[in-house]
């Protein structure tokens, strides 16, 4: 489960019409956005279960988020993660649904649920293929109804809950927002987020967690929106069934919030990221005040490239810049973020960034940047539409936080705001002598110590009890048994200009949008010139300086223009909405053809990428990864080349423009155009501003050379920053995508990670040790080689058991195959995950361009269903004994030595 911090400032919009009444005081509005051919279904019923049902027709796929309207803001004093706490409780069990019987049912539908907790609001989600949306609704009913809280389970998920405590603690920007938060609401509810600590943990009983659950966990206190391809009428008929019998309960008074005077306070925290932190933070009010929507406003300028804040960048005085609204309730935190290279004065830089809050303050911000800000929210509220669990979540925040009537009112309120509005909440909210200052500044790891060349895992004498799925209810049974090859819904037309770009069309009607993706087949690693390692890194950064004809203001500007957002690259995009289609393909085009590439830029880039690059190469983040490749390739891999301050400094424009030029090459770049679009209309129109791009001389190489089988290593990295260690298993594999062992790779590797409670490796690590609190098994395979890779976090003292264990459990699968109901429920889990993938226009897109770079048929996720249907116990065993060396995998750590 994930803890929420940060609000998102945008909300989607969906469009209502007319009301018609039902029995259970609900209505249903013709559906105009977000979903071609539905409905948006409302309805309250008898016992106060507000319902919302959005039909949306991306993918066969529909997402359900339940949200109780309750978080922090109502733990006992000194327990602040109560919520948090009875959040995870929530997946070990309810009366008639045991935790084992959860967690196989999650994973069999896909793997993809969640949950959250926040100041005011915990939530459960689940998104799965629409088929299944029955069984999900079961789950939620169950737990609606009551949870089992026993305190033999909460011992268990104790440990595993205390892992995630200890995993966010590890992360200097969690640290950061913590202390700033206990500064700007001490005394409040809000002093503490929503995660709790080790020590509320152990004072916590099972019994505790009951009555919280009791109190707040009522239908009258919840809201369940459900969005996706459903008939909104029959999934209502469902909601009756199954919540309408739950009775209502009578809700406890609500703590208060009380605010104290804020005082200015500065802090400084360490980081072991690369590039350190500037933040100035300001008190503002919450989600429930008028001035909200203002201050989204103002946020949005103040963060437009166009704005003198991220103009700090392009000087040479910071390496990134933004400005944020976090709305809580009843209170909120607004803050300036600047990113600076190690080395770096941070003391300068928050005396420039105080002059440009204090020149808003005092004169106000441009109207023209305000009318941009307002357009672009209007393209993000309708980009929210494509992606069916981001609209369930758009409609879930509308309701439920912002207290709306629905996604749109959002938009509306936005679109009200004038620019008169947006400097009065500056004037009277941005007061720098109460603003708290912090910083974090990097701070480089010590050399990595390499502990040993032999292998490793069998320092523990574990014995590991096969991970057996238990029996289901009748009503989830049928999804088990149901392995069938996924319905195509998407049916991209592909064609292929005369200059050699592969252009895939696909039509979507599910909002006004039309997006842009590009793909050119490069690796830097094989085509930078010798002794300019950095150069691709380099230029990716002088892209966002304009074109040829539009220098970097002019470039946004014309952006600004149409509400449109683009990046060149070697993935290229842009996003729009439809009526912009052709003007954002012609500024792409533009910069990406004919870009700007200013030498002067450069000269003020240059050494300031250098001082980044020198801090990021002592930092523990690169040298755990540059550790882990060291240790899988041999050492003359072009992966392992390094970019240093050296190579950066000697890198001139005229290289930096030469290697664009030669890499930068339509016969190897796919274009992928999905939205409201025709494919004539988005061919003749690629074609129009991309047919003129030409190349010369024969297409490079840009495949990595196959590796031999590495040696097993065992390798520390510190890093004082972190409580917990980061853990990589992996080794290199010869496997290739193209290999037919793939797919029962990836079954095994499903076995042992895939699912979130229910794989085997979950099983064992979190549920029954609680040694971690997330535990993952993947493959990473390409054109050329592979890696096979286990990674979770755990405290030091744990890291040499937990490999152990997760080694033994690739031994269990080359001693033995799976049994055949535990491979049946993976391959329900890998087949519903396949139309998952299609449920945003993103994933769409990138799942086409990641086929055609890896020469699959675009229907390779049929081809994949048929395999994985097919696949035996026995095939899985096989390919796991063929292609896994149990004494050779490479052990990777990042914080402080295990032991």
């Amino acid at each position: 489960m994930s803890l929420l911090l940060i609000l998102p400032r945008a909300l989607v919009a969906v469009i209502l019409g007319s009301a018609l009444a039902l029995t259970c005081q609900a209505q249903t509005v013709p559906h105009t956005a977000g979903a071609s051919d539905g409905a948006v279904l409302r309805a309250t019923l008898a016992n106060g279960l507000r319902v919302v049902i959005v039909r949306n027709t991306l993918a066969p796929v529909v997402a359900t988020s339940v949200n109780y309207m309750v978080g922090s803001e109502e733990t006992p004093a000194g327990f602040p993660g109560t919520a948090h706490a009875q959040e995870h409780m929530m997946f070990r069990g309810s009366p008639g649904l045991s935790a084992d019987q959860l967690a196989n049912i999650g994973s069999i539908m896909g793997g993809d649920f969640n949950a959250n907790t926040r100041e005011s609001l915990t939530q459960y989600l689940y998104t799965v293929p629409s088929e299944d949306l029955d069984v999900a609704l079961h789950i939620e009913a169950l737990r609606m109804t009551g949870v089992s809280d026993a305190q033999s389970e909460w011992d268990h998920e104790r440990g595993a809950i205390e892992q995630e405590v200890a995993q966010d603690l590890s992360d200097p920007g969690y640290v950061l927002y913590s202390k700033l938060r206990g500064i700007a609401f001490k005394d409040t509810p809000y002093a503490y987020d929503a995660l709790g600590t080790r020590p509320s943990f152990e004072k916590t009983t099972a019994v505790m967690l009951k009555q919280f659950h009791d109190q707040w966990y009522a239908p009258n206190n919840a809201l369940l929106v459900i969005v996706g391809n459903v008939d909104p009428a029959a999934t209502l008929a469902q909601v009756k069934e199954l919540f309408g019998a739950i009775p209502r309960r009578t809700l406890p008074a609500r703590n208060p919030v009380t605010l104290q005077p804020l005082k200015a306070t500065s802090f400084t925290v360490d980081t072991d990221r690369p590039e350190g932190t500037q933040m100035i933070a300001f008190r503002v009010p919450g989600l429930d005040s008028p001035d909200t929507p203002a201050l989204e406003v103002l946020a949005d300028v103040l963060s437009s490239r166009r704005f003198e804040l991220y103009g700090l960048v392009p000087q040479g005085k910071a390496v990134g810049a933004e400005f944020s609204v976090d709305p809580l309730p009843k209170a909120g935190l607004a803050y300036a973020t600047v990113a600076f290279p190690g080395g770096t004065d941070p003391k300068a830089l928050e005396q420039e960034v105080r002059a440009i809050l204090a020149r808003v303050a005092r004169d106000g911000v441009p109207a023209e940047l305000v009318a941009a800000a307002k357009l672009q929210e209007r393209r993000q509220t309708e980009f929210q539409k494509n992606s069916i669990e981001g609209l369930a979540s758009a409609w879930a925040d509308a309701l439920a936080l912002y207290g709306l009537e629905s996604p749109e009112q959002d938009l509306e309120r936005i679109e009200k705001v004038t620019v008169a509005d947006v400097n009065r909440v500056a004037r009277q909210y941005l007061k720098l002598d109460e603003a708290v200052s912090a910083v974090m500044l990097p701070k480089g790891s010590g050399k990595p110590v390499n502990s040993g060349s032999g292998g490793f895992g069998g320092q523990e004498n574990i014995s590991l009890g096969e991970a057996k799925p238990t029996p289901l209810p009748d009503w989830a049974q049928a999804a088990v048994n149901r392995l069938t090859v996924p319905a195509v819904t998407s049916h991209p037309v592909v064609s292929h200009l005369p200059n050699g770009i592969t252009l895939v069309v696909q039509p979507e009607d599910v909002s006004d949008t039309v997006s842009v993706f590009g793909h050119i087949r490069s690796r830097p690693e094989v085509q930078a010139p010798p002794g300019q390692e950095g150069i691709s890194n380099l230029l990716g950064e002088l892209l966002s300086y304009g074109s040829q004809t539009l220098d970097r203001l002019a470039y946004q500007r014309a952006l600004d223009a149409i509400g449109a957002e683009s990046r060149a690259g070697t993935d290229f995009s842009a996003m729009t909405l439809t009526g912009g289609f052709e003007r954002a393909v012609a500024l792409l085009a533009d910069n990406e053809l004919h870009p700007a590439l200013p030498a002067q830029a450069l000269t003020i880039m240059r050494p300031q990428f250098a001082q980044l690059v020198a801090s990021r190469n002592r930092s523990p983040g690169y040298l755990m990864q540059r550790s882990l490749r060291g240790a899988l390739f041999p050492p003359t891999d072009p992966s392992l080349r390094e970019t240093t301050p050296a190579s950066i400094q000697g890198i001139t424009i005229d290289q930096i423009r030469a290697f664009q030029a030669a890499t930068f090459r339509p016969d190897l770049t796919t274009i992928v155009v999905i939205g409201r679009v025709t494919p004539d209309k988005a061919r003749a129109t690629i074609e129009k501003y991309f047919g003129a791009w030409t190349a010369t001389g024969p297409k490079p190489d840009t495949d990595l050379p196959a590796v031999p089988a590495n040696a097993p290593a065992t390798i520390a990295v510190p890093d004082g920053s972190r409580v917990q260690d980061a853990v990589v298993l992996a080794q290199s594999i010869a496997l290739t995508r193209n290999n037919p062992d793939y797919y029962a790779m990836q079954l095994g590797s499903a076995v042992l990670g895939g699912g979130f409670y229910s794989s085997r490796l979950s099983i064992h690590l979190r549920k029954e040790a609680g040694l971690v609190y997330s535990v993952g098994s993947n493959l990473q395979i390409g054109r050329t080689r592979g890696i096979y890779m286990i990674d979770f976090a755990s405290d030091p003292q744990n890291v040499t058991k937990a490999a152990a264990m997760a080694i033994q459990d690739v031994k269990g699968l080359q001693d033995q195959p799976p049994g055949a109901d535990e491979l049946q429920r993976t391959k329900a889990l890998m087949l519903r995950q396949i139309p998952l993938s299609e449920a945003s226009i993103d994933e769409i897109a990138r799942g086409i361009i990641t086929r055609d770079d890896l020469g699959l048929p675009l229907d390779e996720p049929t081809i994949a269903a048929r395999r994985y249907i097919q696949l035996t116990p026995q095939d899985v065993q096989a390919v796991f004994k063929k292609w896994i060396r149990p004494a050779d995998f490479v052990r990777v750590s990042q914080g402080p030595t295990p032991p």
